[in-house]
């Protein structure tokens, strides 16, 4: 596999020799490591498009167990997104789907690249990118009360509230979706001290890119396609805030501590969903490589 044009153009751009990273680094089959350890895990983070191209990023939760790989190339996982995620209803016929198997406990975090289709209450996802990422930026934090109960929505809109606003400042992670035609989909994890993120106004934020595995699959489809979903987690109230926009590269970082470039993007639209995940999680332990605010 070669990575794809968007990635060897920021490659080039941020000085990493084009091809060697990106897409050529990762492979359709499933190890079996990462087998066991996606068998192990009660959280996955999903991004996709909807019928406008929009992306958008959720959560998909159950008992350890509940996303399990019947084959190298094939992993069911037995959730599926309830009727206020904006992802609800989209995967009646195969769909681009990225997953993230983050732990955050422990630090680990594996991707899924591949397709995906409903079938019954499962979702059926076939693989085409599997691979690891180190684990940099990741505040580490465990569930208090056991996941469950019915999502139930609380709003959506196109200029975000002042609790919002606090929420997506004060926040020390979030994940961003990402997808380019025919290039697929891919979700990944963003960490930093609480105030990485800066809300610029009630429908634009701006985030620095810190350094990282070099392989740019984010910046790489933001390259191809604008389109971006991010995902803000409440781990108090296991509330989730999903925005849906575009993003654009700024390649000055200016004064911002750690940053190499930064990342503005504007807001088109926002739901605001409770009871998405476990309500209660510990303390933050916040990563040593996280740059100052």
């Amino acid at each position: 596999m070669v990575s794809h044009p968007g990635e060897v153009a920021v490659q080039q751009r941020a000085g990493v020799r084009g091809g060697e990273y990106g897409s050529s680094r990762t492979r359709p089959e499933i190890p079996e490591v990462a087998a066991e350890f996606l068998r192990q895990q009660q959280l996955l983070v999903a991004g996709a498009a909807d019928d406008l191209g929009r992306l958008w990023a959720s959560v998909l939760t159950g008992p350890a167990g509940f996303a399990s790989p019947e084959d190298d190339r094939t992993i069911v996982v037995r959730a599926l997104p309830g009727a206020p995620d904006p992802l609800h209803g989209l995967f009646a016929g195969e769909r681009d789907l990225g997953l993230l198997a983050i732990e955050p406990h422990t630090r680990r975090r594996m991707r899924v690249n591949g397709t995906a289709v409903q079938a019954g209450e499962a979702l059926v996802v076939w693989t085409e990118q599997v691979y690891s990422n180190c684990p940099k930026y990741i505040q580490t934090r465990e569930p208090t009360t056991a996941s469950g109960g019915t999502p139930v929505g609380l709003g959506a809109g196109t200029a975000l509230t002042a609790r919002h606003q606090a929420w997506i400042g004060a926040a020390d992670t979030f994940f961003i979706a990402t997808g380019a035609e025919k290039l697929g989909a891919d979700v990944s994890h963003r960490g930093g001290n609480p105030g990485f993120v800066k809300v610029t106004g009630p429908g634009s934020l701006v985030f620095p890119d810190y350094v990282g595995n070099s392989m740019y699959m984010t910046l790489g489809n933001l390259e191809v396609n604008p389109a971006a979903g991010l995902l803000f987690v409440d781990w108090e109230r296991g509330e989730t805030l999903h925005l849906t926009g575009r993003a654009q590269v700024d390649w000055d970082p200016g004064d911002v501590p750690g940053a190499q470039r930064l990342v503005r993007f504007e807001l088109e639209e926002w739901v605001h969903v409770a009871g998405s995940v476990s309500a209660g999680w510990t303390a933050p332990g916040y990563h040593r490589f996280n740059p100052p605010v």
